[in-house]
C-alpha cells in the first residue's frame, strides 16, 4: 500500500530531479566555434569582465608593453582584428606586443591577447603571425580559459575565482590579490584536444582572411626546430603551455591539405611587409640579448659585468625604457641609490606606464630616508601590478610613521606571497598584530584534570615563535571563586601547552558547573 507521506517523497523525488535536470540544461551551452553543447558556468559576461580586470596586471608581470616601437603593436592588432572578421565569436579583441624576450604569446577569456617580442623575431611572415594570433583567437572563442576555470570550480565546489594560485607562474614568487587569478590563466597547459582545436580552427581562420594556411606548418617546423637542445629557460612559455612535436606538424598538415580540398589554394605570405614592420626588432636583436643576459648576470651576483653589459645596450638603443630600468636595478642593488634613481628616472621618461621603474624608485628612495616619495612611487607601482615586495615595503614605511593598522593591512597582503618574502611578511605582520589581538593568534581553553584542578591548555596558532606570554584566569569552581594571572613563557609556532592553576573544584562539586574566562594580558613575537 503507498501512503500519502510516500506519494509526496516521490512528488518531491521527481520535481527535484526535474529541478536537477533544468539547471544542468541551463548550465550547458553551445560552443561559438565547434557547436558542441558543453558545460558552461562562466557566462560570456563574466569572461570578458575576467578578461579586461587581468589583461592589464597580466601585460604588467609579462614585461609590460613594447612602448619603444608602438607601431609594431598596431601592426600586430591589425592583422589580428582581420582574423577577427572571419571568427565564429564576437568578442572585445584586442592584441599587444610585450616587451619579453621570451618566445610566447597567451590570450585571457574575452578576447584579450599578447605577443612576445621574443616569438616575433622568430617568425618569418605575416602568415606565420596570423597562424600565432588565429591559434590565440580560437583559445579565447571557443572559452578554453573559461573552460579550465570551470572544472576548477566543479572540483571546488564554488566559484571563487581569487583562490586560484599562481604555482606555475614565473611571478608567483611577488604577484599577490587578484592579480594571481590572470596569472594562473595564461601560465595553464592546455589540454591535447584544445590544442588541436586551436590548431584546426586557426589555421581556417587564416585562409579566410586570405592568408596562405602552409604557415601554420612552417611555424610548428620553426617551433620544433627551436625547442631542440634549447635550454629550460627558454622554452618557457610558448612551448611550455603549446609543446611543439612532429605530431603537430603532421597534423597542420592534414589540415592545409583538408583547406586546399575546400579550394583554399594560394594566399598571402606577407615576407616583405613583415620584415618591414619587425625592422626594429631585428635591428636591435643584439642589444635586447644583452638585456637577457645581464639580467642573468644580474641574478648571479655579477653586478660589475651585468652593468657593464646593460650599459653597452643603453648605448646602443638609448629610448628603450628596459634598458635604463634594469641598469637602475643593478645600481640599486650595489647600493647606489642616488644614480639608480637617475635611471629609473629616465626608464618613466621613455615609458611612464610600468610598475617595475616605480617599484625600484620607491625602493631606493626609501633606502635613502625619503619616505613620502617612496610611499607615492610604491603605491604608483602598485596601482599597475600589486606585489609583495612593494606591499612589504610599504608596511615598512607606514609602521616607521606609526600607523600600524595601515602597515598590517600592508603586511598582510605581503604575506600571500610564498617563500622568504611572504614569510618575512607574515613575522611582520604577526608581530604587530599579537601585540592588538593576541586572541587572534593564540587559543586558550579551560578544563579540569583526573586531580580536580583546573588547568589552562594554550596553543599558538600562528606561523611564527612567541614569547613573553601572559594569561589572567577567573573561574567559578562549585561555590568558589578564584583568579590567577600565568606566566605561560614561550611558544614555537603550533605547539600547545598545559599550564596548572593553583585552583581546584571542591570536593562534592559538580565539574560541570565549572565556568572558565580567560584574557590574554601580553604576547610578543619572538626575535
Amino acid at each position: 500500500m503507498v501512503t500519502d507521506s510516500v506519494r509526496v517523497s516521490l512528488r518531491t523525488m521527481r520535481a527535484f530531479n526535474l529541478l536537477a535536470l533544468l539547471l544542468f540544461w541551463q548550465s550547458c551551452a553551445v560552443n561559438p566555434v565547434t557547436g558542441d553543447r558543453e558545460l558552461g558556468f562562466v557566462s560570456a559576461q563574466q569572461e570578458i569582465a575576467i578578461g579586461q580586470e587581468n589583461y592589464g596586471p597580466m601585460q604588467q608581470s609579462e614585461g609590460g608593453r613594447f612602448a619603444v616601437d608602438p607601431s609594431l603593436s598596431a601592426y600586430v592588432n591589425e592583422v589580428g582584428q582581420r582574423l577577427v572578421e572571419v571568427s565564429d565569436r564576437d568578442l572585445p579583441y584586442e592584441f599587444v606586443v610585450l616587451n619579453n624576450g621570451v618566445p610566447n604569446a597567451w590570450a585571457l577569456p574575452g578576447g584579450k591577447i599578447a605577443i612576445n617580442r621574443g616569438l616575433l623575431v622568430e617568425m618569418d611572415s605575416e602568415a606565420e603571425l596570423a597562424a600565432v594570433l588565429g591559434h590565440e583567437i580560437v583559445h579565447s572563442a571557443a572559452r578554453h580559459g573559461a573552460q579550465s576555470m570551470e572544472r576548477g570550480m566543479l572540483l571546488q565546489g564554488a566559484m571563487v575565482a581569487t583562490s586560484i594560485a599562481a604555482s606555475d607562474s614565473q611571478y608567483a614568487g611577488f604577484i599577490v590579490g587578484g592579480a594571481q587569478v590572470g596569472a594562473q590563466l595564461i601560465s595553464q597547459r592546455y589540454g591535447r584536444d584544445a590544442e588541436r582545436e586551436s590548431d584546426r580552427y586557426g589555421t581556417r581562420y587564416m585562409a579566410l582572411a586570405g592568408y596562405d594556411p602552409a604557415a601554420a606548418i612552417s611555424l610548428q617546423e620553426t617551433f620544433l626546430r627551436l625547442s631542440e637542445g634549447r635550454q629550460q629557460g627558454w622554452l618557457d612559455g610558448l612551448f611550455a603551455s603549446h609543446p611543439p612535436s612532429a605530431e603537430r606538424v603532421e597534423n597542420n598538415r592534414q589540415l592545409v591539405s583538408a583547406l586546399r580540398d575546400e579550394g583554399f589554394t594560394g594566399g598571402e605570405r606577407g615576407v616583405d611587409r613583415y620584415r618591414e614592420q619587425t625592422a626594429f626588432l631585428r635591428e636591435n636583436r643584439a642589444a635586447y640579448e644583452k638585456l637577457d643576459e645581464s639580467r642573468q648576470l644580474a641574478v648571479n651576483g655579477e653586478l660589475d659585468q651585468a652593468l657593464q653589459l646593460i650599459s653597452e645596450a643603453v648605448a646602443s638603443v638609448p629610448g628603450e625604457a628596459r634598458f635604463h630600468g634594469l641598469r637602475g636595478d643593478i645600481l640599486l642593488a650595489r647600493q647606489q641609490h642616488g644614480e639608480a634613481i637617475q635611471a629609473y628616472d629616465e626608464a618613466i621618461r621613455h615609458d611612464d606606464g610600468y610598475y617595475d621603474y616605480y617599484l625600484g624608485r620607491g625602493l631606493a628612495q626609501s633606502r635613502r630616508g625619503d619616505r613620502s616619495q617612496a610611499r607615492a612611487d610604491l603605491e604608483a607601482s602598485v596601482a599597475l601590478l600589486p606585489t609583495a615586495i612593494a606591499m612589504s615595503e610599504l608596511g615598512s614605511i607606514a609602521e616607521q610613521a606609526g600607523d600600524r593598522q595601515q602597515a598590517r593591512n600592508y603586511y598582510q597582503q605581503a604575506a600571500q606571497a610564498p617563500g622568504e618574502l611572504g614569510e618575512a611578511a607574515m613575522q611582520a605582520f604577526v608581530r604587530l598584530d599579537m601585540a592588538d589581538n593576541p586572541g587572534e593568534h593564540l587559543a586558550v581553553q579551560g578544563g579540569l584534570d583526573n586531580a580536580g584542578q583546573l588547568v589552562i591548555q594554550v596553543s599558538n596558532r600562528s606561523p611564527v615563535n612567541v614569547e613573553g606570554v601572559r594569561i589572567r584566569v577567573e573561574a567559578v569552581l562549585g561555590s568558589e571563586r578564584g583568579a590567577r594571572d600565568l606566566n605561560v613563557g614561550r611558544l614555537n609556532a603550533g605547539q600547545q601547552r598545559t599550564v596548572g592553576t593553583g585552583l581546584t573544584m571542591p570536593e562534592g562539586s559538580d565539574p560541570s558547573q565549572l565556568q572558565v574566562g580567560t584574557t590574554i594580558l601580553r604576547a610578543r613575537v619572538r626575535q
